[in-house]
Parts: C-alpha cells; sequence; structure tokens
C-alpha cells in the first residue's frame, strides 16, 4: 500500500503533508537528515568554510605534507585542524571539496537512472506482448552480474572522470528502477479509476503519466534515496582501486586511498577523516530512506 492509496481521501497536498509529519515522528531519521543537511551544506558552501582550495597548487607547501591533526601552517597561518595528506592539502579543505565530487556522483546517476529506469517500466508494463518481455529480459541479464565487476570492465574500457563514472553507473542502475516501476504500474493499470479513464477515451501518454506514474512515485522514491547511497559506495569502491575519478577531482573514496599508503607509517589521519566523513554521508541517506520507505509503506511501520 503506497502514501497515495492509504491516504486516497485527502487532495494531494494533504498526502505529502501527511507524509512529512509521519516521517518526522522518528527521531533517527531527523537525526539522519540533519546529518545530511549538513553533508549537502558543506559540500555546496566548500569554497567558503575551508581555509584553502586543496586543488590550487599555488596554495599547497611540499613542507606541510603529512602534517598531524592540529598542526600549523608554515606559511598560511591556519590550524591543520584535521592534518594534512601526502600532498600538503588542508584535509579538512580535502574532504569538503570531496563531498562535492561524491555527492554530485551519487545523486546525478541516481536521477538519470530513475528516469531512464522509470520510462523503460511504464513502457514495458503498458505496452506488453513482445516489447515487455523483451525489455525484462534485458532487465533481468542486467541484475544478474556483479554491478562492481561490470563497471570495473566498463570503466578500465572508458577511462577515468567524473562523466565516465556517472554514465557506468546510470548504465548499471536503471534496471532496478525499470522493474519496479513496471511491476507498480502492472497494479495500477488495473484499478478502477483507469478503467474509468480508458472509458471517457483519454489519451494513453496521459493516462500514464496523470494517472499510473503519480502511484508509481513512492516506491521509486524509497529507491532513489538508497541508490543514492549505492552509488556514492561504489564510486568510493572505484575509485580506490584506481578506476574512478582523476586525482585532479578527489572523492572521499580517493582520499581514502591516497592515505592507504601511509597507515603502516601510523598516519592513520590521511585515510581515517575521509572515511568518518564517508561513513556518515552514507549512512545518513540510508537512515532517510529507511523512514522513508516505513512512511511510503504503512504495512512496514511498527
Amino acid at each position: 500500500m503506497s502514501a497515495v492509496k492509504s491516504y486516497r481521501n485527502y487532495d494531494e497536498r494533504s498526502i505529502w503533508w501527511r507524509v512529512a509529519a509521519d516521517f518526522l515522528q522518528s527521531r533517527i531519521a531527523i537525526g539522519g537528515l540533519v546529518v545530511l543537511g549538513l553533508v549537502v551544506l558543506a559540500a555546496l558552501l566548500a569554497p567558503w568554510i575551508t581555509p584553502q582550495n586543496p586543488y590550487d597548487l599555488l596554495q599547497l607547501d611540499v613542507l606541510d605534507a603529512r602534517l598531524p591533526p592540529g598542526s600549523r601552517s608554515g606559511e598560511g597561518g591556519y590550524t591543520y585542524w584535521l592534518g594534512t595528506d601526502g600532498q600538503g592539502r588542508d584535509l579538512y579543505s580535502a574532504i569538503v571539496y570531496g563531498l562535492r565530487i561524491s555527492l554530485t556522483v551519487g545523486v546525478g546517476s541516481a536521477l538519470i537512472a530513475a528516469v531512464v529506469g522509470t520510462l523503460v517500466g511504464l513502457v514495458a508494463a503498458y505496452a506488453g506482448g513482445k516489447v515487455d518481455a523483451l525489455l525484462m529480459r534485458l532487465v533481468d541479464l542486467l541484475l544478474s552480474f556483479p554491478t562492481i565487476l561490470m563497471a570495473l570492465m566498463i570503466l578500465a574500457y572508458v577511462g577515468k572522470g567524473v562523466g565516465n563514472v556517472m554514465l557506468t553507473l546510470v548504465l548499471l542502475e536503471w534496471a532496478y528502477y525499470a522493474r519496479t516501476a513496471r511491476g507498480q504500474a502492472l497494479v495500477e493499470a488495473r484499478r478502477e479509476y483507469v478503467e474509468a479513464a480508458q472509458g471517457q477515451g483519454i489519451p494513453r501518454w496521459r493516462i500514464v503519466t496523470g494517472h499510473i506514474l503519480p502511484n508509481c512515485l513512492p516506491p521509486l522514491l524509497v529507491i532513489g534515496a538508497l541508490q543514492i547511497a549505492r552509488a556514492i559506495t561504489l564510486e568510493a569502491t572505484l575509485s580506490f582501486l584506481g578506476l574512478g575519478v582523476p586525482i585532479t577531482e578527489p572523492s572521499l573514496g580517493l582520499l581514502i586511498s591516497n592515505g592507504y599508503q601511509y597507515l603502516l607509517s601510523n598516519e592513520y589521519w590521511i585515510s581515517f577523516f575521509p572515511g568518518v566523513a564517508l561513513l556518515a554521508a552514507i549512512v545518513a541517506i540510508n537512515l532517510v530512506g529507511d523512514q522513508l520507505r516505513d512512511v511510503l509503506n504503512p504495512r512496514l511501520q511498527k
């Protein structure tokens, strides 16, 4: 039962007000939302809340490389509260700028995959027959392969880059949306209001966009929230393995990878703090997605 079905006696504005009110009843979800808001705000305000641009070579000093947390800059006059990495970059600044890359890849790939997958799912459900069978076999084929293995193979061919990573994630993630959209659309297509719209001679595209699609959105929103966290995790894994974003635009995964070689020399902070930031972002997104799932599907509520 979706939120639209649960609150069908209310108008559309009341439905989403009720969803928001139910969402805010969970303290854990509120905590996740606050952490997520801080992460997004930090990424957006990166140029104004960081002491240096970690990608500007003129602002870096190799003499400041691998300084422990709390050290003072030799020339800049500010404190490296989280220390520096092997290139002399302020780790706090690098993490905040790295969040921008990770969130861009995660949110961008999830949105594009959602649009593509939803369209494919709706076409398969409404067309039926051979079209439905062909599209679903393609979905089954994509879902049968390990995602990380396929991503490694694709990026090994197309090369590094933020755009290439996003394209790879879209190619691997749209099938989840397609299967969900098709299943939900098949359920909605058999309901009385759709049959009434067909009897009134309403065009098919208006039935799909105005009647079926809105009632498919709740489960797709939940999948979208969780897929953002999944995409960030995959991007971090690919960057850690050296096939993600280039070193000139490091994400959190690449920052962790850069510090991995220094762990044995007890310079833990180079990998530790980017790992904490990555963990906080993923946990916050998952907490929000879990509560959104419970709200939009009342059967899962305790």
